[in-house]
């Protein structure tokens, strides 16, 4: 049986990521890791996650980078976007040409363009008949996903919406619990990562890497570090120092 690397490759980062999904795990650590492969295999720039809220607007969850996650952001601002309409519609949108489609979406296409992105492409997040969200995929250059893309995609997306439901039946309140969880899980690591972009004068990714690295170090989760970070005033300087460590080791 003649082996496909790419399918190998895909098959290894499902399997890894069903695996972590067997054990403890923290949901937006691993949405941010599911961006990231996703990058990887499928050849796009950056990836991120959309979730709808009960009133069905998006809230921005993870993205692999600052470019993707102000795009992002900058989408719902002008309220159009692929995200928007795949979350909408339920089904895929693709611009293989970000170019040629600026009378489809005039405010978004001109900011996508100006971060350096060619194309987008958004597959949709299911649960119970919900549409939860969107996976979003940025290119720089441009080109349409092929199947075998859409398929790796939309694996990715389903793995996403078992991670946010965190094993629950996906009845509709269920689904409406958890993605109020995620978001306010998400609201804390942005407050930490701010908090330590001033603290240590690091980058806002630069932030987000030290929260990964330490909660990976400490075998914590992503947002229990955060939250003490920002709630735990007796811990927070003995935190600060223990990150501030991982942004220059010591020499000597």
């Amino acid at each position: 049986m003649t082996e496909d690397p790419q399918e190998t490759a895909v098959l290894d980062v499902v399997v890894a990521l069903v695996d972590r999904l067997l054990i403890d795990f923290d949901v937006v650590d691993l949405l941010t890791e599911l961006t990231e492969q996703c990058a990887q295999l499928l050849d796009v720039a950056a990836a991120g996650f959309l979730l709808a809220d009960p009133l069905g607007h998006l809230h921005l969850l993870a993205a692999t980078t600052e470019a993707a996650s102000e795009l992002e952001l900058f989408q719902l601002q002008a309220d159009e976007g692929p995200c928007l309409d795949c979350h909408a519609s339920g089904e895929p949108v693709s611009a293989a040409d970000l170019a040629a489609v600026t009378d489809r979406w005039s405010r978004f296409v001109p900011a996508a363009l100006e971060s350096g992105f060619a194309a987008a492409h958004a597959v949709p997040l299911r649960a119970a008949g919900n549409v939860l969200g969107a996976l979003a995929l940025f290119g720089t250059a441009t080109g349409e996903l092929t199947r075998h893309d859409q398929l790796v995609a939309q694996t990715l997306a389903h793995i996403a919406c078992v991670a946010i439901l965190q094993e629950r039946a996906p009845t509709t309140s269920a689904v409406i619990e958890q993605l109020r969880a995620a978001r306010a899980n998400r609201v804390v690591v942005e407050q930490a990562k701010g908090f330590l972009r001033g603290t240590l004068d690091v980058s806002v990714e630069g932030a987000f890497s030290i929260l990964r690295t330490y909660a990976r170090a400490h075998g914590e989760h992503l947002t229990d570090v955060a939250r003490q970070l920002m709630t735990d005033r007796h811990r927070r300087p003995g935190l600060v120092a223990e990150m501030a460590a991982l942004v220059a080791p010591p020499t000597g």
